[in-house]
């Protein structure tokens, strides 16, 4: 096999890391006006709850994207340069939501006061859903094709990357990462929480199934490849499993099931693209693994030291899952104890 093949689906994998850790992150932030109930002070609990489960790992399952992002800058500059450059708005729109992403989740707690603590929250609801949209648009648009020049350059403009089969793939990805995250929070927490929890991914899970069924099919019909019929029908078997644990409320099988439906998903996603790595209405035009691809000298040398550091990656990071494995409940979260905006008292001149 050579080298363009293997880094091509090397960055499958690092995608497919992603939207499986990540995707269950951006539906537990997706969730966190949907699933609390009761006064502010019943809210915030619960929140708390939901941002607890994912707290020891959200910020290291993000490592994926940029892991991804830097394979593709060194293996396949051209699709870099390319995809960077006639996405940039949505990929822009996505780095900003992943920033008051990150900030919410590190600044919530410093501040104890309930305004601080609702505007967090608001950010990280935006910070969740503005990704969860435009990752799916962004891959549709990959397996339909994009509009570019001889010189391998996106001419389209961004009201094209807009089209009816983009958009459908943007609500197939919000609704399999709200469906994903609902299922491990239910599987991760406690009490009320998991309860509404379980209930909601046995309702998600079925509208899901519909979507993602109509995303698939659409994109097998019109773009894809003869094999990637298998990936459609692990995928169609993967949410069925998913809609049937959920409504048992077998958390574990759901979880697993959800995440078997992405793994598919990545497949037919990447299993149409090639061998383009951003295919072009003129097939003249396309960006294929080798005319996109780093010497083949770079590309030895990243493997080397991709088979050397991604298994430390993977230990770290299952032993990370597996200290944290336990579940989070409502009474093991301690009050806060981040600063306040009360106004210090004046100070008295001193009498002279």
């Amino acid at each position: 096999m050579e080298l363009t093949t293997v880094w091509f689906l090397l960055i499958a994998v690092l995608w497919t890391g992603y939207l499986v850790l990540e995707g269950f992150d951006f539906g537990v932030g997706m969730l966190l006006g949907l699933l609390s109930r009761g006064d502010r002070a019943t809210k915030d609990r619960d929140r708390r709850v939901m941002i607890n489960t994912i707290g020891p790992v959200w910020d290291g399952n993000e490592v994926w994207l940029l892991t991804a992002g830097g394979a593709t800058f060194a293996a396949f500059p051209e699709w870099y340069a390319t995809m960077f450059s006639g996405f940039y708005l949505p990929l822009l729109l996505i780095l900003l939501a992943l920033i008051v992403r990150v900030v919410a989740f590190e600044w919530r707690g410093k501040i104890d006061d309930p305004r601080w603590r609702s505007l967090a929250d608001r950010c990280l609801m935006v910070g969740s859903w503005v990704p969860a949209v435009l990752w799916g648009v962004a891959f549709g648009n990959l397996v339909r094709g994009v509009e570019l020049d001889a010189d391998h350059q996106y001419v389209g403009g961004f009201w094209a990357l807009l089209n009816p089969f983009a958009l459908l793939g943007g609500a197939t990805t919000a609704l399999i990462f709200l469906t994903h995250g609902a299922v491990f929070l239910a599987l991760k927490s406690d009490g009320d929480v998991r309860v509404r929890a379980g209930a909601f991914a046995a309702r998600a899970s079925v509208v899901t199934l519909v979507v993602a069924g109509a995303w698939a099919v659409w994109a097998q019909l019109a773009y894809s490849v003869p094999w990637t019929w298998a990936a459609v029908v692990v995928a169609a078997g993967a949410l069925v499993v998913l809609v049937v644990a959920a409504q048992r409320r077998k958390e574990g099988l759901a979880f697993t099931a959800s995440a078997v439906a992405i793994v598919a998903a990545v497949v037919l996603i990447f299993g149409s693209m090639y061998p383009d790595v951003m295919p072009a209405f003129d097939p003249a035009n396309s960006l294929t693994v080798t005319n996109a691809s780093s010497t083949d000298y770079t590309l030895t040398v990243m493997t080397w030291v991709a088979a050397f550091l991604t298994p430390l990656v993977l230990l770290y990071q299952g032993w990370t899952y597996w200290v944290f494995r336990k579940r989070i409940s409502a009474d093991r979260i301690p009050d806060h104890t981040g600063l306040t905006f009360e106004k210090l008292p004046a100070l008295s001149t001193p009498d002279k």
